[in-house]
């Protein structure tokens, strides 16, 4: 067997594969020989049938099908051994007038190669790192919201402006009747504010749907109906009380304090106040840094110029599907996948070029701290370790998540090493206004 590369550009190769009969006809006689002891034929006796009629029958599959392993066996090697970085997968040339009884074949392969480029982490337009605080009213806001809802609900005989009101909506003709409580604090219509204050257990009053809330997304569960139907939804229903509540907040002790953290790890409304931004800040971290690594990423693929087999990829990208493309369908399935590939190729030069690997052992840690918080999200906030251990291996058995940890942890890496070796200009914001300014 003899292998060759021919150098077409920078970008595409084609590979020719010549076999001869010396490298296959053993293996063919050996499973011909196998399939005459097994063969079951009309007229002969087991392991009696004639070599020449099995080579007749099944010869020529056969040889095939040992050509192509050896085909496939050997390319890999090939491309493994020269170090040949390739996109997608060999795509084999067709060949008119091949013969498959010729003693000598010689398969083409058409090869993409993987462009040759420099990534600069150093990137010469500063990119934004966000960095969110949590301002003392955001804080002030999250205290009032866990005392309310550890709080008690006070009967009262009349609506006023902060109450709870439940009662039954209806429209018929929309075919709602739905029990909810209404916070009126979440109301927008001043006019069903209004109509709401002073009315007693028994009393009905007619809203408009349209505009009736803070946030739209209320509306849907108030009158349950759909997210979809409640969108656009410009009704007048019919609200008719049935219970009044005033909700008094839970007093700023001890018992609250535990309740929240922990029996004892927080003792003063101080040190609760710390916590909730100690806590936000480490959440908003985890966004600001998202947003970090998709703005590093686009940077790169906006600044890295190289170029790419195109006509090999959209061929590969029409051979190699579930079902054969058009030509237009490929080039747009191509048009779509080019940016995620790029990327792939920037990241990979970034990870070779700066020595980053996986190890299982951090790994390992990186699904036990994944695991604790979950858990601490259902309040086991000390497993022990052995419990981390076993849960971890059974976790990282599984290869789908496996991967997607070791991606998590890849992104986590690499996000670390733009930190310290990209060109960052830091902004502090509270969490409002950086909402405001990336998702407008």
């Amino acid at each position: 067997m003899n292998i060759t590369k021919e150098q077409i550009d920078d970008l595409n190769a084609v590979v020719t594969v010549a076999i001869t009969k010396d490298d296959y006809q053993d293996k063919v006689d050996k499973i011909l020989k196998d399939y005459r002891k097994q063969a079951n034929i009309p007229g002969f006796r087991k392991g009696q049938v004639p070599l020449g009629l099995i080579k007749k029958q099944y010869g020529k599959s056969i040889l095939v099908d040992e050509v192509n392993k050896l085909l496939q066996d050997n390319l890999n090697k090939y491309l493994t051994e020269e170090k040949l970085d390739v996109l997608g997968n060999p795509l084999p040339k067709q060949q008119d007038n091949f013969d498959w009884d010729n003693e000598e074949l010689a398969f083409e392969f058409e090869l993409g190669l993987a462009p040759d480029f420099k990534v600069s982490l150093d990137t010469k337009k500063p990119i934004t790192r966000y960095k969110i605080v949590a301002d003392k009213k955001m804080v002030n806001e999250q205290v009032d919201r866990m005392q309310k809802q550890y709080g008690k609900l006070v009967s009262k005989t009349e609506v006023s402006k902060n109450d709870e009101v439940t009662g039954t909506f209806k429209n018929e003709e929309e075919d709602i009747d739905n029990k909810a409580t209404l916070e009126l604090q979440k109301i927008k219509s001043k006019k069903s504010l209004e109509a709401l204050k002073g009315k007693k257990v028994g009393d009905s009053i007619t809203v408009k749907t349209k505009g009736l809330f803070k946030e739209d997304y209320l509306l849907s569960s108030v009158l349950g109906v759909s997210q979809e139907k409640a969108k656009d939804l410009d009704i007048e229903v019919n609200f008719t009380i049935s219970e009044i509540n005033e909700r008094e907040p839970a007093a700023l002790n001890q018992e609250l304090f535990d309740k929240l953290f922990g029996e004892g790890k927080i003792t003063s409304e101080k040190e609760m106040k710390e916590r909730i931004k100690e806590d936000s800040e480490k959440q908003f971290e985890q966004q600001a840094d998202q947003k970090l690594l998709n703005d590093v990423t686009e940077y790169f693929i906006d600044n890295t110029k190289f170029k790419l087999p195109s006509e090999f990829l959209t061929k590969w990208i029409q051979m190699t599907g579930e079902e054969p493309l058009t030509e237009d369908q490929a080039n747009a399935e191509y048009a779509k996948s080019e940016k995620g590939l790029r990327y792939q190729l920037i990241e990979g030069k970034i990870i070779k070029d700066n020595g980053i690997q996986l190890q299982f052992e951090e790994l390992k840690e990186f699904a036990k701290g994944f695991i604790r918080s979950q858990m601490a999200q259902y309040g086991q906030l000390d497993p022990k370790e052995e419990e981390l251990d076993n849960i971890a291996a059974r976790v990282l058995g599984n290869e789908d998540e496996a991967k997607r940890l070791s991606e998590q942890l890849m992104s986590q890496k690499l996000l670390n090493l733009y930190k310290e070796k990209a060109n960052l200009k830091t902004k502090e914001m509270n969490y409002e206004d950086f909402i405001k300014e990336v998702y407008g």
